[in-house]
């Protein structure tokens, strides 16, 4: 691979750089952020918040999150998680709830730094987090309040034996797989429970 076409290095911007057109400021990059990724209700961003959340809870929300990664989040203590979320209420107008299901598909593995795509369809994480917005009432809905999340937390493996070619899962399904149910302030020993026990 070409020197110049390697993976470009990352950092972190702020809400005040500008974008620019002749020299002159057009908005701010802040603009953006709220024009693009206000609609945290969304399948999309929801996920984004949701590895964003429990990243932030392992200690593993330092510098950027990287797209289309092997995995969701890398924490300190080298452990890999795959991250899921689902939620009863959508953007959008809903006829009922939403039935909760999550992606648990095997994948093939693509490497950001190398480019390159390895064909075997794995589980690559120790740990799954499946993230359910539990709240159910429309008009007070704020997937920025922790307090209307749960957290189900389970080993890779116990996919990998119980539901090994499976590409998604049901709530009902999901606990009687018997994960490890948590709010936020108890993710990292949920986590840690769940890594150190398959080791």
């Amino acid at each position: 691979m070409s020197a110049d076409l390697g993976p470009l290095a990352i950092t972190r911007r702020s809400s005040r750089e500008p974008i620019r057109v002749g020299g002159e400021t057009v908005g701010r990059l802040g603009d953006f952020w709220s024009w693009a990724c206000s609609d945290l209700a969304n399948n999309t961003m929801r996920g984004v918040l949701a590895e964003y959340l429990v990243a932030t809870a392992l200690d593993a929300a330092a510098g950027t999150r990287t797209e289309w990664d092997t995995v969701d989040i890398r924490t300190p203590e080298k452990w890999r998680v795959e991250v899921k979320s689902a939620a009863y209420l959508q953007s959008w107008a809903q006829p009922r709830l939403s039935e909760i299901s999550f992606s648990i598909a095997p994948a093939s593995g693509w490497d950001a730094q190398t480019g390159n795509t390895s064909a075997n369809m794995l589980r690559r994480s120790d740990v799954y987090v499946f993230c359910l917005l539990h709240h159910q009432d429309k008009q007070t809905l704020d997937p920025l309040d922790l307090d209307q999340w749960t957290f189900h937390v389970l080993p890779t493996p116990v996919l990998d034996e119980r539901c090994p070619t499976q590409k998604s899962i049901r709530l009902s399904s999901l606990e009687r797989l018997s994960p490890l149910k948590t709010d936020f302030a108890g993710l990292p020993k949920a986590v840690a429970a769940c890594a150190e026990g398959m080791r």
